[in-house]
């Protein structure tokens, strides 16, 4: 049995996980050799009773008491993402804090800028002068091409692809298998729904689905 002292060996960085939802348990498999998790934090009492995956579940006390750990926080659904920012902000944390985890099969450009808080899970590809911004979550095998920009606060769905020279606004939701067509702004707090094609611009509050993808109503 491969333990996980293994997986990630004693120089590994410390690091706390909030909250232990879908998105937390999938970057135990990114930390790589650059941090061990020792530990979620979360606001639920029956996830601190029972832990998850042999990890404790703290409450965030934890956050203040132990100030040396790191920290990633990876909040949010297609239900929730407008509350990301807030709830992010609400733990009151100086930006040394937050980590950056990348799964060691993503391929990231040099030439890229990846922010603070940035989860990007196995099979990622961020090409040249791609953006990522601070608390953003990036999701398998999805393509992020060249002088794009996705904004902080954003949740980036599997299998997406994002053409050159896109701007993602802050505090978006693009669904797992969308494609976003080059040169394209989606403004900020916008909803790409699953599986859609986005030919046309898209404005702030929008939530788009379909294939050319049309607005459907306000995410807000």
């Amino acid at each position: 049995m491969i333990t996980r002292d293994v997986l990630h060996p004693p120089e590994a960085l410390p690091l706390l996980i909030f909250p232990c939802n879908g998105n937390g348990i999938e970057a135990l498999d990114c930390l790589g050799h650059d941090y061990r998790c020792v530990g979620f934090v979360d606001d639920t009492p029956e996830k601190q009773r029972a832990g998850a995956h042999g990890y404790r579940v703290l409450g965030r006390a934890a956050l203040r008491e132990r100030c040396d750990v790191h920290v990633l926080a990876v909040p949010g659904s297609p239900a929730s993402f407008l509350s990301r920012r807030g709830i992010i902000q609400g733990l009151e944390l100086s930006d040394e804090r937050f980590a950056r985890v990348i799964h060691p099969t993503a391929r990231v450009s040099p030439l890229a800028v990846v922010g603070r808080n940035v989860l990007v899970m196995s099979g990622v590809v961020v090409t040249s002068n791609a953006v990522i911004g601070d608390h953003t979550v990036i999701l398998p095998n999805t393509v992020v091409h060249h002088d794009v920009v996705v904004g902080a606060w954003s949740l980036i769905g599997s299998n997406v692809t994002i053409a050159g020279g896109t701007s993602i606004g802050e505090n978006c939701y693009v669904g797992s298998g969308s494609s976003i067509m080059n040169g394209l702004t989606i403004g900020d707090r916008t909803l790409v729904g699953l599986g859609s094609n986005v030919i046309r611009n898209v404005p702030p509050d929008a939530k788009v689905v379909g294939n050319p993808a049309h607005q459907v109503e306000s995410s807000s």
